[in-house]
């Protein structure tokens, strides 16, 4: 992956390396006023050649200084051996401070100091030029700040441009524009970035439709046992017919069923993980719950898994009743492992699906037509693929030529049985 903050620090190196391209291109062309060690030891020569002895007095040692002065333009210093100034033109020049000479450093730059053969001293030091020294420390900043924005500019703007566009998505899919899409550009972190807010945001809308359908087909679905218990409620008032009363109770728990369902399904959409889990032996719970249906068996192989148990009984419940009612019996029920996974297969002898319909069947409140009517209330099978994706698995439909009415569900298998 190609970070950003290594596109950030590559950039930097990057202006880093113009600057000292930059700095390298001064140091060769721009020409160098500052003196020589060569000159100012030849200078030095001749200043000490042409002056005169001391036996000659301090008036003509300080001629000779001042007709080299106008001559040579350098500002010029005599010292006798005991370092005391004789005779002096020009710009006062540092006083010597070794016996071998050599550079001198001083506020009017740097100088020369030569050791005569008597003993004196004599300081040369070229005169300063007309300098502008802050216009040339802030042209090579400026050059530097230069380097620096050209290389940093197309990075940064491509980064900006790219949260501007995140942003903008952000605040569409807040203004309730759950399509809300942004375009992944690169290997970075704002890459990454965009990618998970369109997967969140495909999450989001998921869901709210989600819910918009399984509202709007509870409302439907609650309203048909709620008019046969109104009209069985008024027509037990007349007279009490047995047969009235054992189709009321059983529109009573249908729609107790139909609520149950309805609570559970939003509770597994809320939820991110399980409140409770164990290690379950998957075959001794799927002969349990079939023990309970008539034409019913089951075959495999102990296999555990770790999950919730009350959640696990509602799923194979569901895959067993789904089989009853939609199915022809009897039912066959197989738990085998493959790999690192339990699978459970419910099998029954009815004619399956058509292949369009196959996914859907999973959906909520999808049911197939059977006759003149629909029987169940749509969401057996969705909840049996909440429950297995909650535990990390998933549910799918598993019909084969020899069987074509099949379901499959595979849940992550652990290595010891309860």
């Amino acid at each position: 992956m190609s970070r950003l903050y290594r596109q950030i620090y590559l950039t930097i190196i990057a202006s880093l390396a113009l600057v000292v391209v930059f700095a390298l291109i001064l140091w060769q062309f721009v020409p160098n006023p500052g003196p020589s060690r060569p000159a100012f030891e030849l200078a030095g020569e001749l200043v000490g050649a042409l002056i005169p002895a001391p036996s000659e007095g301090a008036a003509a040692q300080q001629d000779a200084i001042n007709r080299l002065y106008d001559r040579l333009k350098l500002d010029l210093a005599l010292y006798d051996q005991e370092l005391r100034p004789v005779a002096a033109a020009g710009r006062r020049v540092p006083r010597p401070r070794n016996e071998s000479g050599g550079f001198l450093y001083g506020s009017g730059g740097p100088a020369w100091s030569v050791r005569l053969p008597d003993g004196r001293w004599v300081v040369v030091r070229a005169p300063s030029r007309q300098r502008r020294p802050l216009f040339g420390v802030f042209a090579f900043l400026g050059g530097i700040a230069l380097a620096v924005a050209v290389c940093a500019y197309p990075l940064v703007r491509r980064l900006t441009r790219r949260l501007e566009r995140l942003q903008s998505g952000v605040e569409s899919l807040g203004a309730g524009d759950l399509s809300a899409r942004v375009k992944v550009e690169g290997k970075d972190e704002v890459a990454q970035l965009a990618r998970s807010f369109n997967q969140s945001a495909a999450r989001i809308e998921e869901l709210v439709l989600s819910h918009k359908l399984l509202l709007a087909n509870a409302s439907h679905e609650l309203r048909t046992p709620l008019s046969r218990i109104r009209l069985g409620v008024e027509l037990m008032k007349e007279h009490a017919d047995p047969k009235r009363k054992r189709e009321l109770e059983k529109d009573i728990a249908e729609l107790d069923t139909l609520i149950d369902e309805i609570l559970l399904s939003s509770r597994l959409d809320a939820t991110k993980a399980l409140d409770h889990s164990e290690n379950i032996d998957v075959l001794a719970l799927v002969a349990e719950e079939a023990a309970r249906y008539d034409h019913t068996s089951v075959a495999g192989e102990p296999t555990a898994v770790a999950g919730d148990p009350v959640l696990l009984r509602r799923m194979v419940r569901n895959l067993i009743e789904n089989a009853e009612r939609h199915g022809t019996p009897p039912i066959d029920i197989s738990v085998t492992r493959d790999a690192n996974a339990a699978e459970i297969v419910v099998a029954d002898h009815g004619r399956g699906i058509p292949s369009d319909a196959q996914e859907k069947v999973f959906s909520p409140f999808f049911r197939i037509a059977q006759g003149d009517r629909t029987t169940g209330t749509g969401l057996g099978l969705s909840l049996v693929r909440q429950i297995a994706r909650q535990h990390g698995g998933d549910a799918f439909w598993h019909g084969s030529p020899s069987r074509p009415s099949a379901i499959k569900v595979r849940l992550p298998a652990i290595a010891t049985i309860p």
